[in-house]
């Protein structure tokens, strides 16, 4: 059941609460934004200091200023099943000019669901998208309801980044012929570019391949997509998708079975990647995040991403041995699903458990 949300944002409205909390770069204030969400995946901070959250089940809210939460209609039917469900959700880098947002969600269809892509035009005044066209989805269908990926990242030539999950079908994240465990590449308008790796292949869209389950994805400042994926049991990875190179999954894996079995051949081979980072135990990484430095300059350029399993934020240094330097706030947020840099270069993140939205800003 949809619960009552309570909001406070900027400046005409006292935060809810604040706390002061303590990480290595000294103080900095916890505002809870927003109570009561039910599912929340997603959070996309916008220009003018509102925002837009997803909620799994096919809602898509909009805050304001000053005033309450706004349901947003016109969103695209979603299969709602498991883990599937409306996604991510990114303002395009000229949404101040075109109002443009893309979304991500499992697709109903013959079969099962995929994941899809769509662009829309949100219309704020109206409470609704306008002009909804999905522009990507995937090409295997599956009744499963686990490992749909599906983060969007706008990259600064403009074209995006998507990830796909394998649906719980390891081998065909090895196939180039379905999108299952890959990094695919399109333009705005779901068109293919002319230089990706695959262009001539069954599946140009394709990017990278061989991974699990990519529920993480953000650009570094000098443009270059990161990701961070689920492994099984162990074997979360930090990885820096390249054109055309294959990172392993199902064949190469620092993590085993649930059941507690060996992962394919171990956790190198001759043309498969390494990870940036690994984690073992797995943490269950979901969204990320990397900083630019504005309201803290010693955490420019580093990794953060949240952790489902062990409620807190890893801060991960910036650079080619990316390694965790902080657990942030351990413990004091339940099932972090979402991080993102707002505009103004606060911090907010969504904990799926908290049914909450937070903000972190300078003490």
């Amino acid at each position: 059941m949809w619960k009552w949300i309570i909001i406070a944002v900027g400046l005409a409205m006292p935060a809810v609460a604040q706390d002061r909390l303590q990480t290595l770069q000294g103080p900095v204030i916890i505002e809870t934004i927003a109570r009561g969400l039910d599912t929340p995946w997603a959070v996309a901070p916008l220009p003018d200091g509102s925002f837009l959250i997803t909620d799994r089940d096919g809602v898509l809210l909009m805050g304001l200023p000053g005033e309450g939460i706004t349901r947003i209609a016109g969103v695209p039917k979603v299969w709602t099943q498991g883990q599937g469900g409306l996604l991510d959700v990114v303002a395009a880098r000229d949404f101040a000019s075109t109002q443009e947002i893309f979304m991500t969600y499992s697709a109903p269809g013959d079969g099962g669901a995929a994941t899809a892509v769509a662009v829309a035009k949100l219309d704020a005044g109206a409470k609704t998208l306008r002009g909804v066209t999905e522009i990507f989805r995937m090409n295997a269908h599956s009744p499963k309801a686990r490992h749909f990926g599906s983060r969007v990242v706008e990259a600064t030539d403009g074209t995006l980044f998507v990830t796909i999950g394998d649906r719980a079908d390891a081998a065909r994240a090895q196939s180039l012929d379905v999108h299952n465990g890959k990094v695919i590449r399109i333009n705005r308008d779901g068109s293919v570019p002319e230089d990706n790796p695959f262009v001539s292949g069954p599946t140009p869209e394709v990017w990278s391949l061989g991974h699990r389950n990519a529920q993480g994805a953000a650009l570094d400042l000098r443009g270059q997509l990161w990701i961070v994926e689920h492994g099984a049991a162990g074997g979360d990875e930090v990885n820096q998708p390249m054109a055309g190179k294959n990172y392993g999954w199902p064949v190469i894996s620092y993590g085993r079975h649930y059941s507690g079995g060996k992962i394919g051949e171990g956790t190198s081979k001759p043309g498969m990647e390494q990870p940036m980072h690994y984690w073992d135990p797995s943490i269950a990484p979901s969204g990320m995040m990397i900083y630019s430095g504005k309201l803290w300059p010693d955490w420019r350029g580093d990794i953060f991403v949240g952790s489902l399993k062990f409620d807190y934020i890893s801060r991960l240094e910036a650079g080619a041995n990316a390694g965790e330097t902080e657990q942030l706030f351990r413990d004091r947020f339940i099932r972090i699903r979402d991080i993102r840099e707002a505009p103004d270069g606060t911090i907010w993140f969504l904990a799926v458990g908290d049914g909450a939205l937070y903000r972190m800003r300078p003490s």
